[in-house]
């Protein structure tokens, strides 16, 4: 799927490009592999690391349309993971916010479609679904703009889908580096936005992996969701400080208290597979195959009964305390 490509990355350096990029050069044999993003610093910090004859790094914005349409020359496979993605930040930058999430979205389809790109997959979050917050809105936006963008193409053979997961342990920004900050410098208590507060958990090579698997069972336009485990966030207090008392903070601007991946609303168009759903696409393609009940693979899926939703209160899987403390020991030390 993978050799002889060219794959290209917007924001490249983040925490999933990185460990996109490990796993591509370890895995496969790619004709290049294009970091797309706009921070010189980060670049060359990573060209220390990842510098494999292969590796490409262009300096660009998603915003920037014209600079997209030359990086995308070429190039066979796009994973759109540029954004702006922390919630307060949105909020208080909301024209930034669309500039970037949504007007980046368009011209990254623009130009994928405009050098016949084979596949392209915009990376997603649970905070699209009944978004709460501008940044759930802006990304809920994008997933519509690159499900649309199989009707734009026509006969272009360019597809695109998206991918839909949760808190992601150990990227930049997120709660576990957060605690364990607070921990080191020796705080005595952690901070609980509330104590009842869930959410769906994974690493980020389980998010590359299930990325990767997805351009293999695309179709173009669906939206996959993996079947991840969810966490309490007292149960993660707990996991990592068991001594340290815990200080109810209350939820802050724009968050919820659980997540929502699959919403009860599009359950009348959502398949279950074996590991992962599909949300299907709301709209109808009028060049293309509109049953997504079986992948390009040939798996076969299960329409949920109406009214499913998925989110991280009710799932099945809830990962313990000692699930916690061997998940977190793996991604700190990494």
């Amino acid at each position: 799927m993978f050799n002889g490509k060219t794959v290209l990355i917007t924001g490249g350096t983040g925490s999933f490009g990185k460990k996109f990029i490990a796993t591509l050069l370890a895995r496969y044999q790619p004709a290049r592999l294009i970091v797309y993003s706009r921070d010189e610093l980060k670049q060359f910090e990573m060209q220390q690391h990842f510098n494999h004859p292969c590796m490409r790094y262009f300096i660009g914005d998603v915003r920037d349309a014209e600079r997209l349409e030359m990086a995308m020359r070429d190039v066979d496979l796009v994973v759109h993971a540029a954004a702006l993605k922390q919630v307060p930040a949105a909020e208080y930058n909301p024209m930034e916010c669309i500039k970037t999430n949504v007007g980046g979205a368009e011209n990254v389809i623009k130009a994928a479609l405009n050098h016949g790109v084979q596949k392209v997959i915009a990376l997603s979050t649970d905070k699209a679904a009944n978004p709460v917050n501008l940044y759930g809105a802006t990304k809920l936006c994008s997933d519509k703009l690159f499900v649309a963008a199989n009707n734009m193409a026509g006969k272009n053979p360019t597809i695109f889908s998206v991918v839909r997961y949760g808190n992601v342990v150990g990227s930049r920004g997120s709660v576990v580096p957060f605690f364990d900050n607070l921990i080191n410098s020796g705080a005595d208590t952690l901070p609980i936005t509330h104590p009842e507060m869930t959410r769906f958990w994974l690493t980020l090579q389980q998010g590359v992996d299930f990325v990767l698997s997805n351009f293999q069972r695309m179709r173009g336009g669906e939206l996959f969701v993996p079947k991840i485990p969810s966490v309490r966030i007292t149960d993660l207090a707990a996991a990592m400080a068991p001594t340290l008392k815990q200080e109810i903070i209350g939820i802050r601007p724009g968050e919820k208290l659980h997540e929502v991946m699959c919403p009860a609303d599009d359950s009348f168009h959502t398949y279950e597979f074996n590991d992962y759903y599909v949300i299907a696409p709301s709209i109808s393609f009028t060049s293309r195959n509109n049953d997504f009940s079986v992948n390009a693979l040939g798996e076969k899926a299960q329409l949920v009964a109406p009214g499913f939703e998925y989110n991280s209160l009710n799932n099945r899987h809830f990962l313990s305390i000692a699930e916690l403390q061997s998940m977190n020991q793996q991604v700190l030390s990494e």
